[in-house]
């Protein structure tokens, strides 16, 4: 050892660790899967995309212009106006304004056309007095993020019934988004207790877990959801049709979760740090929860990210199938309702905007999870 310390080139050695690598070698595990995950920038890109769709759900009400179920039957199916800096005369403005619309009828097809009409100039104006609303159904305001004293504004057109498609856009975010939180936390809890315990018991009560995953995967999704709300009660109001569906696509989406911890209970159960605590006094729970679970647990972390996404499409297929939520409650399949024949996609496409919602989100978290899944080992090259 002295011999080996004497040595320059150990010396060098030494000096070339630098502080970065002195770091590494005592970094907690989950410091590690940080660092990992940070240079996957395109998992970092749609974390951030992430919390600012959720972020755009949770404030709603405040960043919404109008009530998404106020009506303007002058402005049926009007196009998105464009935010504008710089007028028709070519006079330059700091405060953006939108141009009116200039509605016209054919009278032999009796469509509306509109056109945009440079005499009808709205400034728009932040932290803006407008509609009334209840933050969260519980603070009662009239401030809105922006707005317009005179005339209207609508970044992203109307629907049939003119109401305002950015702000139920925004509203329909925060059902269809939450609805993925709150399946997958149901699905998170049955899948790690029942395939934990099937994993560590095994035997006849493993036997019996597989074969009820093995029908429930063995049914087609889309039919199986179809019957499940269909028979959720119709008198039910929204909130409890809500939580009904949530429920359902929990009880069908914890199969993958339970199989992939099954897997990992049969490699952990026999291992060392299990005996110990089997051979200290520790329940079979606490040895579940306290020492199996968190050994793995940036992998379900990984997974749960994943499964979200099947959760939005999901409430987003039983809503624009008419099974799931139904009007007047927001989300974006009961959105996407309105743009079910060629016509209105033709004539209105501003009307397919939920739908680029659901994909970029949807995509967002699949990118996300493949950087959590890449970070959980944080080891692996």
């Amino acid at each position: 050892m002295d011999r080996l310390s004497n040595n320059p080139d150990y010396e060098l050695l030494e000096e070339d660790i630098g502080t970065e690598d002195e770091a590494v070698y005592v970094a907690s595990q989950w410091r590690l899967i940080w660092w990992k995950f940070r240079r996957h920038r395109l998992a970092v890109a749609s974390g951030i995309v992430l919390l600012i769709i959720y972020t755009l759900a949770i404030f709603c009400e405040f960043i919404s212009p109008y009530d998404p179920t106020a009506r303007n039957v002058m402005l049926t199916h009007a196009p998105p106006q464009r935010l504008r800096f710089v007028d028709s005369e070519g006079n330059f403005s700091l405060r953006p304004f939108v141009y009116g619309y200039k509605r016209e009828i054919d009278p032999n097809t009796l469509r509306r056309t509109y056109s945009i009409d440079t005499s009808q100039k709205y400034p728009i104006y932040f932290l803006h007095r407008g509609t009334p609303y209840k933050f969260w159904g519980v603070w009662e305001t009239d401030l809105h993020l922006f707005g317009v004293q005179d005339g209207y504004v609508h970044l992203l057109g109307t629907d049939r019934l003119g109401r305002d498609m950015l702000s139920r856009i925004l509203y329909g975010a925060r059902i269809s988004t939450s609805i993925g939180l709150v399946g997958v936390a149901l699905s998170f809890v049955l899948g790690v207790i029942i395939g934990g315990f099937s994993g560590y018991f095994g035997g006849w009560f493993d036997s019996i877990v597989q074969r009820l995953i093995e029908i429930l995967r063995s049914i087609p999704t889309i039919p199986l959801w179809m019957g499940l709300s269909a028979a959720l009660p119709p008198h039910w109001p929204q909130v409890r049709v809500y939580f009904g569906i949530t429920i359902i696509l929990s009880l069908i989406g914890w199969t993958q979760l339970a199989r992939v911890v099954r897997s990992r209970f049969l490699s952990l159960r026999d291992e060392d740090f299990v005996t110990a605590a089997r051979l200290c006094g520790a329940s079979r729970f606490r040895i579940v929860v306290r020492h199996m679970v968190p050994s793995f647990l940036s992998y379900i972390i990984a997974s749960i990210t994943l499964a979200i996404p099947s959760m939005i499409l999901g409430e987003t297929s039983l809503s624009f199938l008419g099974l799931g939520l139904q009007a007047p409650a927001i989300s974006w399949g009961v959105l996407l309702q309105e743009a079910q024949n060629v016509r209105t996609i033709a004539l209105s496409p501003w009307l397919l905007l939920p739908g680029v919602m659901v994909f970029i989100t949807v995509l967002a978290f699949n990118f996300f999870g493949d950087g959590l899944r890449d970070a959980a080992d944080p080891y692996a090259r």
